[in-house]
């Protein structure tokens, strides 16, 4: 169909370009002089008359509308529909992206959302065009999606009255879900709590066009005013509305009711009018009139018109078809842009189809496009540095727009016939002369050695590139292409090439080392953050040093570049090892565990005076190990001088000496033992001394025992003796027996084992309880010796196999110790004697007859030690013992420590009494008597010295082990003594939360009790063991010596004095974020205050400190201000356009410049009076330095800006044809031409202004003699 309907206002958008005044002045000259009037073309000429018999069109529309009316076309159930979105409506703007990114994530997903299927290209202005096939659903989806997800959204509000607002949802919102699809667009009505009437619409303008029209068209239905539908053919819609729609608007003005015109790009035929009856029927009648007379006596003329001048002759927005629709009175159909079509209907009046006609002929000639082939290499050549060369064109020929597409080897002009021409030639012109005189070259270089090419911070390319003239590029790392493109001079080029060339040879030359490094060196050498392979790295440039990944657990470090460089980076990085390797010799120091806490010290003092002065590092094992072991680590020599140190805090501790015993190396292994039970069975011997050979293989014969005296000498005979029977034959033998057999075959103390050994001579090792096998027994010595003693063992061993049963007597009142705790004591028993199993008879039976069974020597064993107990449990005595109840927790210490402690060394029973309860109050009246008795019961007098049952301690044991237990807890009561504290001090001494005196009380082991604030007393006091309280008194007193001098220090600090400064000068003090000021205060160990905004002396500065450290703080105040006082602030005129080029990224241009000339810049903030004012303040000399400076910039960075201003106008920005169009025109002649009928008689031309010559629709008009014949209507 070839209508105007067929053209939204939208797709009108894609056509940027018309008929400027200049072109038309190209088409029709102007009459401005006698020499131009014989140009002009006469009326007949522009305008020939048609033939006298012409085709009735109205014969062509009945003979279609009878065809039309009898074919009822076949639906297919798959429907294709274009949608077209303009470029300056697109959503995805990125040309280089297209069929890939968003945009093509988006269509693929509404393509797997709505069934439907999308096809994308893209026209020449960059507009989207989108094909869609499928179910008529399925389209209708996929277009609400392209619309909403594709399409930039607008917004639009419809009133209608509250009541239809119901009709326009519809059955359970079924007629608002069709509209929304129908118009691809989103349609908010308000709540029905909401007052407000109006619907706001959101989508494309063409969708919000079309939903407005359908709300109104509901609105009306629903309106009791009178609605009329008129059918009237689409084509002679335009004559209905008028140009720009002013003849419906006056017709609306004129009746007053609403006149709906469906928009161009809605396909329907149907104006509907609503208003009064009256109204309505007037309106009618002037529309219909209108048809009629146009459908009488407009006539068509189809003209074929290129497809790509279409949108010359359409305008921006359709303004050029609406210009011609005003100025002629004819409708121009344009085929729609998805259509092959190229005929133009015209449609209007005979007499003006002419005029009409060249109009149309004018705008489509208006703009040609042509193209010149030039390689794409060479198109930033044509452009020229920053745009230059393209400048110098555009500026003479403003209305060419010139194209370059990437990677075509053309170049797309578009303009005015005449300018394009000479544009081409230019272009064509410069072309040649670069072919001529400009070559490239491409090389091809392995990717590994780009960046060694490009070098630091583009160091070698940027040589290569000045040297030669050229240009050099070099695919990104992602590209992962190997081909180098060189550009420019033919000599340069070949000379680039050559040396790129070298370079590359060069680097295929280098050298790859492999350094072998233990991993765990790895993280260090890297260090915490890089720093210090940063350090390597930067020493050496030209190295690649490449660390393997922890997970692979390498220790090769690969070193790559310059033969001498990797050399040398070797030597550096072996040197750095070797030091790391010197400084982990790691040294293992036996300390018996209770001088653990003696070499630690006080806070950690010892231990952190050894590691300072020998530079060391000191691992302590944990407490709760069992481990005496203490490593250093460090350098050789420090680590003996920090185990020297440590062993001799040891040896002033306890009567340690240190014995060597020159013991042959090969005998080392054989007196270690298997895992080291030999000589840990030694060591436990000789009462824990600790043993140390020297590292094997080291060929060293010394041998270091080190402990108690006579435990050391002990030990080294039992070294000596052993190593005499290895050399003169060393034989062992290996026997088993139960675990629970051990500790009877060794006996209390080791007594059966050292029996064994002193009439046999031979070793007897038993498994210690990391060892896998438990029954295993090891026997060392000659072999005459071990067969003894081997012999004497399995004798043990099969009497102890031998079970026996045996009877004892024990008094029953003695059974419940033995059975108490669970069995406490007979589990003991069984341990101690190979497994015995004593069985008391049950309770309640009065039997003293207890049996014992198992090996008969342990039996006889057991037995004998059940008799000891039994008599002690018959010696024993109870005695109380009477100490204060306050003081019971401290006896009995952390977790009940020191009581059993007690216990064990004494071995009693202790029992602490129920705590009284303090809670309890005393009776408030006494007791009632009865018969001069108190409840009728006889009560002795209580002895006021009786001790408090709370206080009696009770003791059960032998009587001089008990008496030896009370001693022991008397020594454990606590004592108080009272210390002399200046009370201003105690805050102090208590510390920040009571951190102070806790750590006092922890160090010296005693209670420190502090008196209240408000009794204002100098007197502190402390409680503790007889022990610790001279200690602690001495430590407090120290404590207080500090705070004394700290006092007189603080009194000392806090001398204070005032600067007057005018507060102009504060903010230059205080500095960039407190620079200034935080490095006076640091430098001089002062405070300085600065006044408060409601001080009233704002010029005070306070200054606090050491007297002679604030006075010279003072004086460098002073100094500042004196300096300030000098200088002198300027006011310059700098272009707004580069004040962000001198500010630079986050401030770091200006801080340079700051910096530099040592001057303050104000830059004026955004909306100020002048943007372009800066204030320079400073010196005067650098003032005058740093204004020159910032002029030069702004000289440098204006011709920046005016080359990036000139090459954006020959980039394509979308929109940019409109903007052309946008420019001012001057005045128009208008189309003239000679002989025409106003000319020849004595009529004047019409008056476009006259409603009399150009009367409304409907008017009453006069009837008027005319040249140009009667009026027919």
């Amino acid at each position: 169909m070839s209508s105007v309907a067929v053209l939204t206002q939208e797709r009108f958008n894609e056509h940027r370009s018309g008929l400027l005044p200049e072109q038309s002045g190209a088409a029709v000259a102007g009459p401005s002089g006698a020499g131009d009037e014989d140009s002009l073309p006469t009326y007949k000429d522009a305008f020939p008359p048609l033939p006298e018999k012409a085709a009735s069109p109205e014969g062509t529309q009945d003979s279609s509308n009878a065809w039309t009316s009898k074919i009822r076309p076949l639906k297919s159930s798959i429907i294709t529909q274009v949608f077209h979105v303009p470029l300056e409506e697109r959503k995805y703007k990125d040309i280089n992206q297209f069929g890939e990114g968003d945009q093509a994530k988006v269509c693929v997903d509404i393509m797997h959302k709505t069934g439907a299927h999308l096809e994308l290209s893209m026209a020449k202005d960059q507009g989207l065009s989108i094909m869609v096939s499928g179910k008529l659903d399925a389209v209708m989806k996929a277009r609400k999606e392209i619309v909403s997800r594709l399409q930039t959204q607008a917004s639009a509000t419809v009133a209608i009255p509250k009541e239809h607002h119901r009709f326009v949802i519809g059955k359970n919102g079924e007629k608002l879900q069709e509209l929304e699809l129908k118009t691809a667009t989103k349609i908010q009505i308000p709540r029905p709590d909401d007052a407000s009437n109006q619907i706001k619409i959101s989508g494309t303008k063409e969708g919000l066009e079309k939903a407005k029209h359908e709300i109104l068209l509901i609105s009306a239905e629903q309106d009791k005013r009178a609605v009329e539908r008129v059918n009237i053919d689409k084509v002679y819609h335009p004559f209905i509305t008028g140009a720009y729609n002013k003849l419906v608007g006056e017709m609306m003005q004129e009746t007053g009711a609403r006149i709906n015109v469906p928009p161009p790009s809605v396909n329907k035929t149907e104006i509907v009018i609503t208003g009064e009856k009256e109204q309505v029927a007037l309106a009618v009648a002037l529309i219909k009139k209108v048809y009629e007379e146009k459908k009488k006596n407009a006539t068509t003329i189809a003209v074929e018109v290129k497809k790509s001048q279409h949108k010359y002759v359409i305008g921006p927005k359709g303004n050029t078809l609406q210009e011609i629709l005003e100025r002629t009175g004819v409708s121009v159909e344009i085929p729609p842009s998805d259509s092959s079509s190229e005929t133009v209907i015209l449609r209007g009046e005979p007499d003006r189809l002419g005029q009409a006609l060249t109009e149309v002929y004018a705008k489509a000639n208006s703009y040609t496009v042509s193209s010149v082939s030039a390689p794409s290499w060479l198109h930033r050549f044509i452009i020229g540095k920053k745009g230059q060369n393209l400048a110098k064109i555009t500026q003479q020929m403003p209305k060419v727009h010139i194209e370059f597409t990437e990677g075509e080897d053309k170049i797309t002009l578009e303009g005015p016939t005449k300018d394009l021409q000479m544009v081409q030639s230019q272009i064509e012109a410069i072309v040649t002369d670069l072919v001529n005189r400009m070559d490239y070259a491409e090389i091809s270089v392995d990717p590994k050695f780009h960046r060694h090419l490009i070098g630091k911070g583009g160091v070698n390319i940027n040589r290569i590139k000045e040297l030669h003239k050229v240009t050099v590029r070099i695919p990104p790392d992602n590209e992962k292409s190997n081909l180098i493109r060189i550009e420019g001079d033919p000599q340069g080029v070949q000379e680039a090439k050559k040396e790129l060339l070298e370079l590359a040879s060069r680097m295929e030359n280098e050298r790859t080392k492999d350094l072998i490094i233990e991993q765990r060196f790895h993280r260090a050498i890297i260090g915490q953050k890089g720093e210090k392979i940063k350090e390597v790295r930067d020493k050496f440039p030209e190295v690649i040093i490449n660390f393997p990944d922890p997970a692979q657990k390498s220790d090769i470090v690969q070193l790559r570049g310059p033969r001498t460089e990797v050399e040398k980076c070797s030597k550096f990085m072996q040197k750095i090892v070797a030091e790391m390797v010197e400084n982990s010799f790691s040294v293992s120091v036996p300390i018996f565990k209770q001088f653990h806490k003696n070499i630690i010290g006080k806070g950690g003092a010892n231990i952190k005076k050894i590691r300072e002065e020998t530079n060391t590092k000191i691992d302590l094992p944990a407490e709760n190990s069992n481990s005496e072991m203490i490593v250093i680590t460090g350098k050789k020599i420090n680590c003996e001088a920090a185990r020297s140190r440590i062993l001799a805090i040891q040896k002033e501790l306890a009567n340690i000496t240190e014995m060597e015993v020159s013991i042959p190396s090969k005998l080392h292994n054989s007196l270690i033992g298997s895992k080291g039970r030999l000589v840990r069975s030694i060591m436990e011997e000789c009462g824990g001394v600790h043993i140390h050979f020297p590292t094997e293989g080291s060929g060293i014969d010394k041998v270091t025992i080190r402990g108690p005296a006579e435990e050391v000498e002990k030990a080294k005979q039992q070294l000596l003796a052993l190593a005499e029977e290895k050399q003169i034959k060393s034989h062992t033998a290996e026997l088993r027996a139960k675990p629970e057999y051990h500790k009877f075959l060794i006996g209390k103390g080791g007594g059966n084992i050292r029996k064994v050994r002193d009439s046999t001579g031979a070793r007897i090792i038993f498994p210690t309880a990391e060892d896998q096998d438990q029954e295993l027994i090891t026997v060392v010595g000659t072999e005459e010796a071990v067969r003894e003693a081997q012999k004497e063992l399995e004798e043990l061993i099969k009497s102890l196999d031998n079970v026996v049963e045996d009877l004892m007597n024990v008094d029953p009142k003695h059974h419940r110790y033995f059975v108490a705790r669970r069995g406490q004591v007979l589990r003991d028993i069984a341990d101690e004697y190979g497994g015995v199993m004593v069985s008391f008879p049950r309770t309640g039976s009065q039997s003293d007859k207890v049996t014992l069974k198992g090996a008969k020597e342990c039996v006889e064993a057991a037995k004998k030690r059940m008799q000891e107990i039994v008599e002690d449990l018959d010696a024993q005595v109870t005695i109380e013992c009477v100490i204060a109840q306050k003081f019971h927790r401290s006896i009995m210490g952390p977790k009940g420590s020191r009581i059993q402690q007690i216990t064990r060394d004494h071995n009693v029973q202790i029992k602490f009494p129920e705590r009284e309860d303090t809670q309890a109050a005393p009776p408030a009246e006494p007791p009632v008597q009865e018969n001069g008795e108190p409840n009728g019961e006889v009560k002795e007098p209580v002895d006021a010295t009786a001790p408090k049952k709370c206080d009696v301690i009770v003791l059960s044991g032998r009587k001089e082990r008990c008496e030896a237990a009370v001693e022991a807890l008397k020594a454990l009561v606590p004592l108080t003594i009272d210390v002399e504290v200046p009370f201003e001090l105690h805050r102090y001494i208590i510390g920040q939360k009571g951190t102070g005196i806790r750590k006092m009380m922890d160090e010296f082991e005693v209670n420190i009790q502090v008196p209240a604030p408000e009794l204002q007393s100098d007197i502190i006091s402390i409680t503790g063991l007889a022990n610790h309280l001279d200690r602690a008194r001495e430590g407090l007193l120290e404590r207080v010596k500090e705070l004394q001098a700290e006092q007189e220090d603080r009194a000392l600090r806090s001398f204070k004095l005032t600067i007057t400064v005018d507060p102009k000068y504060h903010p230059k003090i205080i500095g960039r974020k407190g620079a200034i000021i935080t490095n006076i205060r640091t430098e001089h160990d002062v405070n300085i205050q600065f006044p408060e905004k409601n001080d009233e002396n704002q010029d005070q500065i306070t200054i606090t400190g050491y007297e002679h450290k604030a006075l010279a703080a003072r004086g460098a105040i002073q100094a500042l201000v004196d300096e300030l006082e000098e200088m002198i602030s300027e006011e310059i005129t700098l272009d707004s356009r580069v004040h962000a080029r001198i500010i630079g990224a986050r401030g770091k241009g200006i801080r340079k410049i700051m910096d530099e000339f040592k001057v303050d810049l104000r830059f004026p903030q955004s909306g100020a009076a002048d943007p372009n004012l800066v204030i320079v303040t400073g010196r005067p000399e650098l003032v005058d330095e740093a204004i020159d400076h910032l002029l030069n910039l702004e000289e440098e960075y204006m011709a920046d800006v005016v080359e990036s201003e000139a090459k954006m106008a020959f980039m394509r920005p979308s929109g940019s044809s409109a903007s052309a169009l946008d420019e001012p025109r001057g005045p128009s002649k208008g189309f003239v031409v000679r002989e025409a009928p106003w000319t020849t008689g004595s009529e004047k031309a019409p008056d476009m202004s006259s409603s009399e010559d150009f009367p409304s629709f409907g008017a009453p008009v006069a009837t008027k003699a005319s040249p140009w014949g009667p009026k027919r209507f």
